[in-house]
């Protein structure tokens, strides 16, 4: 197993500073209350943060209101892309992250910031990469419609079953990084590499799956930190569309896994 620091390193996490990534498509109704909460969580940190908002080509205001409440804010900037969709906004701001540490959260917070202590916890336990997890014990789901949830398990369980079984789930849009083993990561991921591609509306992926089907063959170790997540009524997922392109997307990572392209281990091996 590929590890880093063996031996010591945990003072040096939980001190380690940090990067969040927020990706944003149309975010105008929050995007201001979203920047303002992660601003005065970051405030309250004893480490460094770095706030950065991703504007993935919104056809809002997003970009301008989130520049205008981050103007007063040190180590806070916004990324302006064309609309490439939400893995090609949250790649962007993770390779323009500057942190020890890197995170990503959706726009919507729905997982509250104050579980960053948790998955910081874990790097400084010794994981390479800590997700929220929104199944297991101390886990909670808020609001979300039963047919959600019933699809979000069938998804999982295609995804447990062909690339990274023991990871009971991946989409939770919620993770940390140590910021070596993100860039790492990203250098060998292939999904919604191309920023000439055409992306219509929201698009919901499994780039977070591919990332993980990585890190497993790379051999760093994926903690699941069980958090409380609500539904969002604004949420963007279109459930039949992004089902199919997530669907095909897992499959693109299961054949590319197959053909060698991230790493030496099997598909379906046990590391933790």
């Amino acid at each position: 197993m590929r590890r880093l620091d063996e031996g010591g390193g945990s003072e040096r996490q939980a001190a380690a500073s940090l990067s969040l990534v927020i990706p944003a498509y149309n975010e105008a109704a929050r995007i201001e209350a979203t920047v303002r909460a992660a601003t005065a969580w970051a405030g309250e940190q004893p480490f460094p943060v770095e706030l950065i908002v991703v504007d993935d080509g919104s056809d809002d205001a997003t970009a301008e209101l989130a520049e205008r409440a981050l103007r007063d804010a040190a180590g806070a900037n916004v990324i302006r892309l064309p609309h490439g969709g939400k893995a090609a906004a949250v790649r962007a701001g993770m390779l323009a992250a500057t942190g020890d540490q890197i995170a990503f959260s959706d726009a919507d917070l729905a997982t509250p910031l104050s579980y960053l202590a948790q998955l910081r916890a874990a790097l400084a336990g010794g994981c390479e990469i800590a997700i929220g997890s929104r199944e297991g014990a101390g886990a909670r789901r808020l609001g979300e419609p039963i047919y959600r949830h019933v699809m979000g398990r069938v998804f999982n369980g295609l995804v447990r079953a062909l690339l990274v079984p023991g990871i009971d789930d991946t989409q939770c849009g919620f993770k940390l990084f140590r910021a070596e083993v993100a860039r790492d990561l990203l250098e060998r991921s292939r999904l919604y590499r191309d920023a000439s591609r055409e992306i219509l509306g929201p698009r919901v992926t499994a780039f977070d799956v591919e990332l993980l089907t990585i890190a497993r063959a790379r051999g760093y170790r994926v903690c699941s930190v069980p958090v409380v997540w609500s539904y969002g009524r604004g949420s963007k997922v279109r459930p039949a569309r992004d089902t199919w392109h997530n669907v095909r997307d897992v499959l693109q990572v299961w054949v590319g896994a197959r053909r060698g392209w991230y790493g030496e281990s099997k598909v379906g091996s046990r590391r933790s």
